[in-house]
């Protein structure tokens, strides 16, 4: 493994809310940054306007461009999620594209509601940071 997780005792278990609390990574170990993707086909054009849709969507393009590099989902250690107009309802969605991309060993992530994306038919967009071994 490229990275190890803690969930410290005195915090709550994050792990069904699709997330770790901390995370390690060795020195030495080669990180690659994966720019925010939403829920776009090959294309570009967004594949759905449902938000559930649209997370699944752009977690698949992560596996996409880890792929480029030789690496696949266990390879991340960190997420950065960006909701648009964020209510909880959208939690579900996201913890279950999270669960079934890394199960129980999901990686750290941050969730930033926003009034906008780059375009008004993009509901969700996701930054990785992977590190390669």
């Amino acid at each position: 493994m490229t990275h190890s997780l803690v969930n410290p005792d005195g915090l709550h278990d994050p792990v069904a809310f699709g997330y770790s609390h901390t995370a390690t990574v060795p020195a030495g170990t080669e990180l690659v940054l994966i720019a925010g993707q939403y829920g776009s086909g090959p294309d570009g054009a967004v594949v759905s306007t449902g938000f559930a849709r649209q997370v699944k969507q752009a977690f698949h393009n992560i596996g996409v461009a880890l792929a480029a590099h030789g690496l696949d989902l266990s390879h991340v250690v960190q997420l950065r999620t960006y909701v648009v107009d964020h209510d909880v309802s959208k939690l579900g969605p996201i913890a279950a594209a999270v669960q079934e991309s890394w199960g129980d060993e999901p990686p750290t992530q941050t969730l930033i509601g926003v009034a906008s994306l780059a375009t008004p038919d993009v509901l969700f967009e996701v930054e990785a940071l992977a590190a390669r071994p």
